[in-house]
């Protein structure tokens, strides 16, 4: 199953596809006994998904037999035994994917030429994904880090490691040469190729980041290269041999600081707005503005979902049993936010007082 979405890969998903492209969106649970349902819920979702194909009269034969075993397919990848918030299915002919977001989405089947991805992209907005670069004299490692985790990352050439031929940390240990490592030109020259590795890796996925290491390895790639200047530094060494596990709670206490300072920073900002009439609050507003491009700063508390009816001028709250609510208008207003340019940033429940869940910093 698919987590991290990259700009190139939200681009692929997004290309117009030969009709129909399905999505299939569904909840899922991470805990008991609420994941007891997820299996079932799974199972009608995907059916209703083959109904719809088998009663559109524009879809051929051939093409719906591809298209149903694509969603078979993607039915064997799916691991609910490690079930975050939500699970999508893309499946269309000749491909599939499935993708485990950390932000729960509304059930749903959608046939189109394109596949729904607003809610992947509100998840990774709520998510707020950021990379974490561990570093010693020897070895650099990358990770992609999310909510509540991180994993290895391979991108870029990651890990490097230099030559032990050029290097050997236990004879300089023995002559007791360890520490004047990080003033070794060898040393310099392997942070500084690090240090270009991970500028080129941010072109393509830019991203906060987290430098981990000895003071001695941060301070030279502070020196040598570009990175570290703007990253956080986490001085703690022996994370670029460990695992996944330690450098997360390495990092837990540093992020949820990072976290409280940006949440102080947002609430100021939505605070000036009021008294330079650029503060926007609520669905309706909020959706306006955003069809217009007209948001710079987007805030959502982190449990904010609604469903609304659209009038076409404006969002209404939708009635009970309403069949043609939007349940995910929040993550809607959060991908056309980001695709005008807008800062989203999701925030703890209760920050935003009297705005009810979402507001905004207009640009005019």
């Amino acid at each position: 199953m698919e987590h991290a979405l990259s700009p190139a890969t939200l681009a692929e998903l997004r290309r117009p596809r030969p009709y129909p492209a399905v999505s299939v969106l569904t909840p899922t649970h991470r805990r008991e006994p609420e994941n007891g349902q997820d299996p079932v819920r799974l199972r009608n979702v995907v059916t209703e998904a083959r109904r719809r194909l088998e009663s559109d009269p524009s879809v051929t034969r051939e093409r719906r037999n591809d298209v149903v075993a694509q969603l078979d397919r993607a039915l064997t990848e799916v691991d609910l035994t490690h079930a975050e918030d939500g699970l999508v299915i893309f499946a269309a002919p000749g491909e599939h994917q499935v993708w485990s977001l950390a932000r729960t989405v509304p059930e749903r089947v959608v046939l189109s030429d394109t596949f729904l991805t607003r809610n992947l992209v509100a998840a990774q907005a709520a998510e707020r994904p950021f990379w974490v670069l561990s570093v010693s004299a020897d070895h650099v490692t990358l990770w992609s880090g999310g909510e509540d985790r991180v994993v290895q990352d391979r991108t870029g050439g990651f890990p490097l490691e230099r030559r032990q031929e050029n290097f050997d940390p236990e004879r300089q240990m023995r002559t007791g040469g360890l520490p004047s490592t990080f003033s070794d030109e060898g040393t310099r020259q392997f942070l500084r190729e690090a240090d270009t590795a991970m500028s080129t890796v941010l072109r393509d996925q830019p991203r906060p980041v987290y430098v981990t290491g000895d003071q001695a390895a941060l301070s030279l790639l502070d020196e040598v290269g570009s990175v570290a200047k703007a990253a956080v530094h986490v001085p703690h060494g022996g994370l670029a041999h460990a695992g996944p596990e330690a450098v997360w709670q390495a990092l837990r206490p540093v992020l949820e600081a990072e976290a409280r300072k940006d949440t102080t920073g947002i609430v100021r900002e939505l605070t000036s707005a009021r008294g330079h009439r650029t503060f926007a609050a609520g669905l309706d507003e909020l959706w306006q503005s955003a069809r217009e491009g007209r948001v710079r700063l987007l805030a959502v508390e982190e449990n904010f979902r609604a469903d609304a009816s659209d009038l076409g001028a404006h969002l209404v709250p939708a009635e009970s049993g309403d069949l043609d609510a939007r349940e995910d208008i929040v993550d809607e207003i959060v991908e056309q936010c980001l695709e005008t340019g807008a800062d989203v940033r999701f925030v703890p429940d209760g920050t935003l007082g009297d705005a009810n869940g979402i507001a905004g910093v207009l640009r005019y």
